[in-house]
């Protein structure tokens, strides 16, 4: 990658980086690699487009955080929270077989084009994970489901060093750390308030609800949480 050091250049890199990334897990877990393996250039394609287009300076961004990719989501794309379809519309290419609309996808796309539309928006925010590989367990019938990081001891022990030094790889981004906005109220909020207590990554920790909880339990409530989402990215903003 030649020309200046981009906020684009420094995730794409922190993406390779991943692809080459080996994970010792407890039985049971798997990790999910949009970055090697058959996807690996195809998500390539698609996460080059996509940084490319809205990342192409050094503007400090401010860093937006979920858990983990999921199975069907981002492990498929590579972007963050963005749906194959939405992706396609975006940057041309075609994320051919995946073009699945996802709830998560869905609701932050209202946020985002409230905020001002992807350009306003993605000018402002990185968004990302605190464990930035998918995770899937065998549940009890042998079937591998979604799985966060933070679900077991013995997966959070085994993963500890790999999301501090993933996290520290982000904000090498050229991440505005004022402020963090962590997706997931509950545990992810926690685990990364914990971890932010010793090491101080940020000055604030803003928790939101995911939008996974929105969606599934509480559609009549989805224009709340919206403008809660919008209130604090906009507040924080200035």
């Amino acid at each position: 990658m030649n020309g200046p050091p981009t906020i684009a250049r420094r995730i794409l890199e922190f993406n390779e980086r991943l692809a080459d990334t080996a994970l010792e897990l407890p039985p049971d877990f798997t990790v999910i690699n949009p970055f090697s393996g058959q996807q690996r250039d195809r998500v390539r394609q698609v996460t080059t487009a996509f940084y490319s287009k809205y990342y192409n300076d050094d503007k400090p961004r401010r860093l937006v955080l979920g858990s983990s990719p999921a199975r069907r989501g981002t492990a498929v794309t590579g972007v963050p929270f963005e749906d194959a379809r939405l992706l396609k519309s975006e940057t041309g290419v075609d994320v051919d077989g995946y073009a699945v609309s996802r709830p998560s996808a869905g609701f932050l796309h209202d946020v985002i084009s409230r905020y001002g539309g992807r350009k306003e928006f993605y000018a402002d925010f990185v968004m990302s994970f605190v464990c930035p590989l998918g995770l899937t367990r065998r549940n009890s019938k042998g079937r591998d489901v979604n799985c966060n990081y933070y679900e077991s001891k013995k997966l959070l022990t085994a993963l500890h060093s790999f999301l501090m030094e993933s996290l520290e790889q982000q904000l090498a981004f050229g991440i505005d750390t004022s402020v963090c906005y962590c997706i997931g109220s509950g545990e992810n909020f926690k685990y990364l308030s914990k971890i932010n207590e010793g090491q101080r990554y940020f000055l604030e920790i803003v928790p939101l609800e995911h939008p996974r909880f929105i969606t599934q339990y509480n559609r009549d409530r989805e224009e709340e949480f919206a403008k809660k989402y919008l209130a604090a990215l906009r507040r924080q903003g200035g």
